[in-house]
């Protein structure tokens, strides 16, 4: 027993273990807990097997791990674990073991070694075979042999073979009269405690006179010694030369179906000792392994026949008959071929041929669209070097050339449904029997081949991935006549590879595969029962699973469930080793109740499922009393308990008086585990002096129960109640209720007695007790107590001063819009001028720095940002203990405005074929505008631009057409410019007849009249198509039915076509203006006199009224001498250009728009002895052969301008050359 009880828990823990090698280690450790914990070892996270070497000692609560002898590979942590009912613990040991290089030469010198190995032998069916060999190692070795993988004992009765030891080393294993299943791969294992050693030899039993049917009934085919899945390639069916099987009235026979090409698989589970010998038959004949019949032991035990790509001619009963000494059993099947769906019209048929020849292959399917495909068993064919592929018609070809010994196997024609034809090619040559295509084993298992070649004594090689094989312990190589063998023993994954036969040309070939072991946990047991005949105990039995020999359970683990009590918990209450039943008695049991029991199987890799045994038993612990019952004073009204404590868990009975009590609303029972309570609801003074008794299974245990009057108590407060917090100056009131309105109170403050005094009230009302503080200060905080004696009642006041509060702050306040570049200016005030405040903003807390002011101004606080940058948006807060206020704040860039563009010159009047210029001035140089005609977004092209350069926009259309009229808008993010453009269509030029020539002078006045029928009838005046509108200059009248223009002073640029236009009339006039002849010799009026020589040139500039605007005419390239001038307009400069001058250009220029001509420009040209002026100023001269160059700028871009010389105009000469300026904005023109 455990004084402590409960969970398990190390008392003292294990210590570090050095010691030699050779010797013996002890790990210790201490270990309480009740119930007695179950104690397990493990190492690499498996759990140690408790024999050989290792063994447990417990010793009390000490439990000891004892390891002999020792090895370097001992060394490592140990954890010992222990586990009850309750819980469990686990602790770490180290084992260093000293002495390695000592160790390891002790272990190479006395590991076992084999001298001899044993040979691999061949005998005849019912003789004796023997295997011998010479084993060293000290201490002996023990030696065990296996036949492929299992224990002599487990598959040979005890009669059919013997092991015997002689000295000198000598190890020998006799097997009796052998049988066909004889055959085999014997290993013979050697172990002590340094190491082990395996070495391994065949067994061929031949099958002797008057049973050569049983040839490939020995132990072996090609694949490991139960052969799987290899799949050989060299047997047939034939005649049974045996005694016949014959199926009896009771032999049930079961009914298989396959489709035909498919495979059938049928499986036979025997036992028996000795092992049984396993025949299969089909209608009466015995069936040997061939290319399509493979007969193996599966892995789980199954005797297995399967029938590959089965044909019509497979239809029929297979019998599996297994016998031995002690009788025969039969088992059979029907099996159907199934023929498919569509068949073909002509089979292939099996073929014979010799190695290196040709091997045709033919079909026909029953349409020629049928595609088909071509197998070698599994694997698919493509056409190429080593396989040709014909088809014509319905007709289907397979050519395989140079046949080799791997080309022997079934070939398959399929087509898409399904529908196959198979055809056996059997290659004859060297080599009659061959390996089979692939072999698939297990790790630990043997891989065996066996090949046999045409005749004996021939020289054969063995390969593997390229490599020549030499016999070791581990690779047998042996050759009995014509048959060879090659047998790899105890495989593992790295021995995976190609193995090739050689023999002469001609050789097979086998792809090896090696899986790695599963590691499966074991089958769980079967057939459990349970026996409770005997009293206060349960007899459990089991029986261990058929796969057991395969794969063995290294223990079995029994758990218990209590019934009755809710849980569903199972705890472990035993483990046995090899043990099948097991006794449960009472006393190993916690407490007393219906338990049930399962069981599962358990090995190094897992455990099985839980098979749970079929019925329930009642178990009572052998219990003792670990503290006895109490006698009890107990205040009148109040509950009584009483506890007692035994070793184990029983059912027990609780009497008053020696009344049974029963379970209701003044008597509660409770059992927990060993534990035992009686309660009693309100005690009565009656009940003073009663004995109580407790009675179990052998126990018994009384104690008396006294009654004291009534106690006086406190009704149970809130902690709300019991804990005050109080701002200062506001009352602080305490109260509580007793059970007894008489009792006094005394009234405490941190354990001062405290009496009624100024601002201080103690109370009394009833039951109802009460202070009364009537203004709180902080002195008054601390533990108050009221105490009644019997009770205590604590109260716990706090005094705290008022809060730190925010005024409320408008949203407007809280929630700022800050443009770029302004000021950032957040304000709160809080009710006490002292409270510090922190600033945050986005979480983070903000310092005093450049750009950032923090302000404290008596109940204000203040955020200031001088200059509000787009970084700075964010939630800002103030924060004061207690109370917080949040400002969120965005800063927005400044809003992106237009420039004022007064109204006139945001509407525009242009001739079709005219550029249009739009222009605008935003606020930032980097917005982005967006140009919009008739809320249609513009993108530019070809006839349009839109450009931006520093703060001006620019919308160009460079050949304006009528559909371009309406109204544009330029747009940014805040801002908005229209412009309203009305483009009118070029007026078309009809023949008409003028209504007069008029010939004015220059500087008379010019009036044109019409008449029209209605005086409401409206005209519209035009000149030279170009519609008039009211400006200085001229002026339109309308007196009744009179329409009158009226230029009060001619200018030359007032000569033209003029037009008077009604709704359904047009009237023209022809107007010629005559110029003043112009002296040679300088006059007034000459602003600028050019003396030019000829090749010289000269470039006299004039400027129009309007100084905002710039148009200027110019000509860059050479001009040759016979040229006249030329005219070029640029913007709203206009430029002539005089070429090489020539005496003959000569004269007075001048330029003359509609509102205003240039001043006159007098040009002469003469020797350049005789034409220098002093002046220099005015007059300049000029070589022969160079260009004059004369330019002045109007104030708008498409108004004309005519150059006149000597009083003639020179430019324009035609109506074409008035369009081509208006429309054109850099075109020259040449003038006389």
């Amino acid at each position: 027993m455990d004084v402590f009880g409960g969970a398990p828990r190390f008392l003292a823990y294990p210590r570090p273990v050095v010691v030699q090698s050779g010797a013996d280690a002890v790990l210790k450790c201490q270990i309480g807990g009740d119930p007695r914990p179950a104690v397990i070892w493990e190492r690499n996270n498996e759990k140690i097997d408790l024999q050989g070497r290792y063994r447990v000692f417990e010793d009390g609560n000490v439990y000891n791990l004892i390891i002999t002898v020792v090895t370097i590979e001992d060394s490592g942590q140990y954890i010992c674990k222990a586990k009850n009912s309750i819980g469990e613990t686990y602790a770490a040991a180290t084992l260093k073991v000293e002495g390695e290089a000592q160790e390891m030469e002790l272990r190479e010198e006395n590991k076992p070694r084999f001298l001899i190995k044993p040979l691999s032998t061949r005998v005849g069916r019912g003789d004796d075979a023997v295997f011998s060999c010479k084993l060293w190692g000290n201490p002996r070795p023990d030696v065990v042999w296996e036949k492929d993988g299992k224990k002599l004992n487990e598959i040979f009765e005890s009669t059919h073979f013997s092991v015997g030891f002689q000295d000198g080393g000598w190890f020998q294993l006799k097997i009796f009269k052998t049988r066909a299943p004889d055959g085999g791969v014997y290993t013979c294992k050697a172990r002590n405690d340094f190491g082990e050693a395996l070495a391994g030899a065949v067994l061929l039993v031949d099958a002797g006179p008057g049973h050569e049917e049983e040839g490939n009934r020995n132990g072996y085919t090609n694949c490991h010694w139960k052969s799987h899945q290899g799949k050989p390639r060299g047997g047939r069916q034939m005649p049974n030369r045996l005694k016949e099987d014959t199926l009896t009235k009771s032999t049930k026979v079961k009914m298989f179906a396959v489709t035909e090409g498919k495979h059938a698989k049928f499986r036979c589970f025997v036992t028996g000792k000795p092992k049984p010998e396993i025949i299969w038959r089909k209608d009466g004949k015995l069936i040997l392994s061939g290319r399509r019949y493979l007969l193996y032991e599966d892995r789980e035990g199954y005797f297995t026949l399967k029938v590959l790509y089965c044909k019509q001619k497979d239809n029929g009963v297979y019998v599996c008959a297994a016998s031995n000494t002690a009788g025969q059993t039969l088992s059979a099947v029907h099996l159907s071929v199934k023929e498919p769906p569509v068949r073909f019209k002509q089979p292939l048929i099996d073929l014979e041929v010799w190695e290196r020849d040709l091997a045709v292959l033919e079909c026909e399917v029953p349409e020629d669209s049928v595609p088909i495909t071509w197998y070698l068993e599994d694997r698919r064919l493509q056409p190429g070097a080593k396989y040709g592929m014909e088809e014509w018609g319905t007709k289907r070809r397979l050519t395989i050339r140079d046949i080799g010994v791997d080309d022997d196997g079934i070939y398959l024609c399929e087509m898409p449904d399904g529908g196959r034809s198979i055809a056996e090619v059997a290659v004859k040559g060297t080599i009659l029997r061959k390996l089979p295509r692939k072999v698939d084993v297990l790790e630990g298992e043997n891989a065996a081949y066996c090949v046999e070649v045409e005749k004996e004594e021939m020289d054969i090689h063995w390969y593997k991935d390229g490599v020549e094989l030499r016999e070791t312990h581990q690779t047998i190589i042996k050759s009995f006549g014509r048959t060879h063998i090659l047998v790899f023993v105890n495989t593992m994954p790295q021995d995976s590879g190609l193995v090739t036969f050689l023999v002469g040309r001609s050789k097979t070939s086998s792809q090896l595969r090696v899986k790695a072991a599963r590691h499966c946990p074991p089958s769980c047991p079967v057939g459990v029962q349970i026996n409770t005949e005997r009293a206060n105990a349960a007899l459990l039995s089991w029986v261990p699973a058929q796969d057991s020999r395969r794969n063995p359970p290294a223990g079995y683990v029994l758990e218990r469930q209590e019934v009755g009590t809710g849980s569903q918990e199972w705890l472990q209450c035993l483990t046995t080793d090899s043990a099948t039943s097991v006794e449960i008695l009472g006393d190993s049991v916690p407490c007393e109740a219906d338990y049930r029991f399962r069981i599962c199987s358990v090995n190094k890799y897992g455990k099985s499922n839980n098979v749970e045994f079929p019925r329930g038993v009642h178990l009572v612990p052998v219990a003792r009393i670990q503290a006895p019952l109490q006698d009890a004073l107990v205040p009148e009204g109040q509950d009584a308990h009483f506890s007692i404590e035994l070793s184990a868990s029983v059912i027990g009975t609780w009497f008053l008086n020696g009344t049974q009590l029963q379970e209701d609303e003044r008597y509660s029972m409770r059992r927990t585990r060993t534990h035992q309570s009686l309660r009693i609801r309100g005690v009565r003074d009656t009940d003073n002096g009663a004995e109580i008794t407790f009675i179990a299974y052998g126990i018994r245990d009384s104690a008396a129960m006294y009654i004291q009057a009534p106690l006086v108590k406190f009704s149970p407060l809130s902690e709300m109640d019991r804990n005050k917090f109080v701002e200062i100056g506001n009352p602080i009131v305490l109260y509580c209720e007793l059970s007894d309105p008489a009792a006094p109170v005394h009234w405490y403050k941190n354990g001062v007695e405290l009496q009624t005094m100024e601002g201080l009230h103690i109370q009394s009302e009833g039951t109802m007790r009460r202070i009364v503080i009537q203004s709180a200060e902080f002195s008054h905080s601390g533990v108050y107590c009221c105490d009644a004696i019997d009770d205590v009642i604590r109260f716990n006041v706090e005094v705290e001063a008022p809060p730190v509060r925010f005024s409320a702050i408008p949203d407007a306040e809280r929630n700022k819009t800050v443009q770029q570049g302004c000021p950032i200016v957040l304000q709160c005030e809080l009710s006490d001028p002292c409270a510090q405040v922190y600033w945050y903003k986005d979480g983070s807390k903000l310092l005093p720095q450049p750009g950032v002011d923090i302000l404290t101004d008596g109940f204000a606080r203040k955020l200031i940002i001088p200059t509000a940058e787009f970084f700075h948006t964010g939630l800002y807060c103030c924060k004061t203990k207690g109370d917080s206020v949040l400002f969120n704040v965005d800063v927005k860039a400044p809003p992106v405005k237009f420039s004022a563009i007064p109204e006139e010159l945001r509407t525009k009047w242009i001739e079709a074929g005219c550029p249009l210029v739009l222009q605008c001035v935003v606020s930032d140089a980097e917005a982005h505008v967006c140009w919009y005609r008739d809320e249609m977004q513009l993108i530019p092209h070809s006839g349009l631009e839109i450009t931006s350069e520093g703060n001006r926009r620019t919308l160009v259309v460079q050949c304006t057409e009528v559909c371009h009229s309406g109204v544009y808008r330029c747009t940014t993010q805040d801002d908005t410019m229209d412009f309203q453009v009305e483009i009118k269509a070029k007026p078309s030029m009809p023949n008409f007849e003028v209504e007069g020539t008029r010939s004015v002078q220059m500087g008379k006045s010019l009036e044109l009249d019409c008449e029209v029928a209605d005086s409401s009838v409206p005209v519209c005046w035009y000149k030279d198509g170009v519609k008039l509108l009211p400006q200085h200059g001229w002026e339109t009248q309308s007196n009744g039915t009179l329409r009158r223009l009226v230029i009060p002073t001619a200018e030359l640029l007032h000569a033209g076509l003029y037009s008077c236009e009604s709704s359904d009339d047009t009237i023209h006039f022809t107007v010629d203006i005559k110029a003043p002849p112009l002296p040679l010799s300088p006059s007034p009026d000459v602003v600028k006199t050019h003396s030019i020589e000829a090749t010289s040139s000269a470039e006299p500039t004039t400027e129009a009224s309007d100084p905002a605007f710039q148009l200027s005419w110019h000509r860059d390239q050479e001009h040759d001498s016979n040229k006249e001038a030329d005219f070029e307009l640029g913007g709203i400069k206009k430029t002539l250009v005089t070429a090489p001058t020539q005496p003959s250009n000569s004269g007075s220029y001048y330029s003359a728009t509609t509102d205003a001509v240039t001043q006159l420009i007098k040009n002469e040209a003469s020797s350049p002895t005789n034409l220098l002026d002093p002046d220099g100023e005015k007059t300049k001269s000029a070589k022969v052969q160079k260009a004059i160059v004369r330019q002045f700028e109007i104030s708008d871009p498409i108004a004309k301008a005519c150059w006149y010389k000597d009083g003639t105009q020179i430019y324009p000469k035609s109506k074409a050359d008035c369009e081509s300026q208006s429309s054109i904005p850099n075109l020259a023109h040449t003038g006389t």
